[in-house]
């Protein structure tokens, strides 16, 4: 039974890096003694070992040890017997690049499947969709598919922001972006604003956390879903 965690953020404004979900992931890591981190989407370009460093810090407040897949003499064979898996944020493209790079798409799909405890921030709740193709992120690196691990049946935006109507700026808001990925596209988006999540039991997808998501379909308007909102629906999509 699918067991996940897909977080917008992994960090909060005024808050230490996954401060505001501590005390769900204990719960949700609670039969674990060791996570597996995936820090290939890099943020900044932080090197594998600095950021699993990072990471290391804050599971170690929920007494969690954490072991980055790059120290692995095989990927593959460490997601296969991980008791758990965290993907931090950073850059989509290169993150879907590494997994399909170092064979572990298919396997990480593959476990997930059969209930091994994951968490996505950002980059690592974006491969959690159909396909990576509403990412915010630059395309620094060419991935080899855009197509991502399928455990929700729709994509993902997160740190989704509202069109701000005092702003100055000209450009595109998320909506607009959005507007243009479904003329070609029928996949339904979640835009996940900062501070939400969603929480994977099986087939039931429950918006978490104090704010509303905005989902868009396909030549529909889009629709503002209340936090505790069951979005298993879109599975008949």
């Amino acid at each position: 039974m699918k067991n996940l965690l897909i977080a917008s953020t992994s960090t909060l404004h005024g808050s230490g890096y996954l401060e505001y979900l501590l005390p769900e992931l204990a719960s949700h890591f609670k039969n674990c003694e060791t996570i597996v981190f995936i820090p290939y989407a890099r943020p900044g370009g932080i090197s594998h070992e600095a950021y699993t460093e990072k990471v290391r810090e804050a599971f170690a407040s929920i007494n969690l040890n954490v072991k980055g897949l790059h120290e692995f003499e095989s990927a593959t064979d460490a997601i296969r017997s991980a008791q758990g898996i965290f993907t931090g944020g950073g850059n989509t493209f290169l993150l879907v690049y590494q997994l399909y790079k170092n064979k572990v798409m298919d396997v990480l799909a593959e476990v997930l499947k059969n209930g091994t405890p994951y968490l996505g921030t950002s980059a690592g709740s974006n491969i959690t969709g159909l396909t990576m193709q509403t990412t915010n992120d630059m395309p620094i690196i060419y991935p080899p598919s855009f197509q991502t691990l399928g455990m929700i049946p729709f994509n993902l935006n997160p740190h989704y922001l509202d069109a701000d109507l005092q702003s100055k700026h000209m450009g595109e808001t998320r909506e607009t972006r959005i507007a243009e990925f479904h003329q070609f596209n029928n996949v339904p988006v979640l835009g996940l604003r900062e501070g939400s999540w969603l929480e994977v039991k099986g087939d039931k997808i429950t918006l978490k956390g104090a704010l509303k998501a905005r989902l868009f379909r396909a030549n529909s308007e889009a629709e503002e879903l209340e936090t505790g909102s069951d979005l298993s629906f879109l599975r008949t999509l």
